[in-house]
């Protein structure tokens, strides 16, 4: 309840439970990244925040894959981002194409009406991915402005194949390219240049183990331009990728003040996908969703996603016949602090969603997240075989 003018509040010290975070995000921090949020906070235009916004930028052009001068964190979480790509390119009277095969496809639609843009749909079921000649056939029908898609997409656990064939399916039509990277930049191969994606934003909470708040995006000059050749203003000044090239540009003038303690998070992060290698870490995130796909399989669950488009930094599980995922889900956070998530949309209460991303992609992790997945659907009546989804998990990380 509210207090009144003569109470005084009795809040206590801060205590937050200590979590294995292995749903579709936040994943666990690695203790580098929390102690760079706690050395001393400088100003935003400090001549030494100057030179780590540089060194921010550089990282994320390696994690990216792109040498895109114009790659930076968005001060917000990830659905910052994605509204400052989506609001910054598609205009009012602009057409976007965007995919209805998982949630947030949906949330790109609904962000690209906010801004003004008439949406057209490329169709594909929810838990498959986009198939080249729907999507060429939409370009076709359509003749979008934009054409965006979801790379791995966290509602359905599907990592989108072939994403070459898409982007040059769409600049055959003179579209220019959105990719959602939230839950694959960091954790899953993703090639921005290579692949010719022209705006790609992520989050920094999942692969890349980062508290959410500085947000990766980078655009192409090509998109660049586009922005910058407005009609009219974005709708969102704060977002307002024009703005803020005064601030992440050359110039580095005042737009807003930055979230420093993330910036000096995201840093460290990247610092540290650096150290281990981008192509490494690629490998990494595989080895260990591979082993907890090894062992949910062999305890008797099954994969939501073929083996074809597997996302390894989401893996969707279907839940087991007369079993309550929401009480699967409560019951491993209060007899494990192990988070996993249930599913969204036309998949809420049919899947698991276990992350397996970042620094929480650790073999201890994806042992124990098995483990006592297994023990908890047991007692709860499922038909599974606990002890034969642990030993896969064992064999499969002893093989690698």
């Amino acid at each position: 309840m509210p207090t009144t003018d003569n109470e005084t509040p009795d809040i206590s010290e801060l205590t937050p439970p200590s979590r294995t975070l292995m749903g579709p995000g936040p994943s666990n921090s690695n203790p580098r990244v929390l102690r760079a949020m706690s050395t001393p906070l400088v100003g935003h235009l400090d001549p030494s925040f100057v030179e780590i916004m540089n060194d921010v930028q550089e990282l994320l052009r390696y994690t990216f894959r792109t040498d895109n001068e114009w790659t930076i964190p968005v001060s917000g979480t990830g659905s910052a981002a994605m509204e400052a790509a989506i609001g910054n390119l598609v205009e009012p009277g602009d057409t976007m194409l965007v995919p209805t095969n998982g949630y947030f496809g949906d949330r790109m639609a609904s962000m690209a009406r906010r801004a003004g843009g008439t949406v057209v749909e490329v169709d594909a079921p929810w838990g498959e991915p986009l198939e080249t000649p729907t999507v060429e056939d939409a370009l076709e029908t359509h003749d979008p402005d934009v054409f965006g898609f979801v790379h791995a997409e966290t509602s359905t656990g599907v990592l989108q194949p072939n994403v070459p064939e898409l982007t040059a399916a769409a600049h055959d039509h003179e579209a220019l390219v959105i990719a959602d990277t939230v839950t694959s930049l960091g954790g899953v191969e993703l090639r921005v240049d290579e692949w010719d994606i022209d705006v790609a934003y992520a989050g920094p909470q999942k692969c890349l183990s980062c508290p959410p708040g500085a947000s990766p995006l980078t655009l192409s000059d090509e998109a660049m331009e586009k922005v910058l050749s407005r009609e009219q203003a974005p709708r969102s000044w704060y977002l307002d990728l024009s703005l803020l090239e005064g601030y992440w540009g050359d110039e580095r003038a005042y737009h807003h003040t930055a979230p420093i303690t993330n910036v000096y998070a995201l840093r460290e992060a990247l610092r540290l996908v650096v150290e281990e290698g981008i192509e490494s870490r690629w490998n990494r995130h595989e080895r260990m969703a591979g082993a907890l796909k090894a062992g949910v399989e062999a305890m008797g669950l099954e994969m939501n996603a073929p083996e074809e488009y597997w996302l390894p930094s989401l893996n969707a599980v279907q839940v087991p016949d007369g079993i309550d995922n929401s009480e699967v889900c409560e019951t491993l956070l209060e007899r494990y602090d192990l988070e996993i998530a249930g599913g969204l949309g036309d998949l809420s209460g049919e899947i698991f969603r276990i992350g397996c991303m970042g620094h929480s992609a650790r073999a201890e992790n994806v042992i124990f997240a098995v483990t006592a997945l297994g023990d908890v659907l047991e007692s709860l009546g499922a038909d599974v075989d606990p002890g034969k989804g642990v030993t896969a998990t064992r064999r499969s990380l002893a093989t690698e």
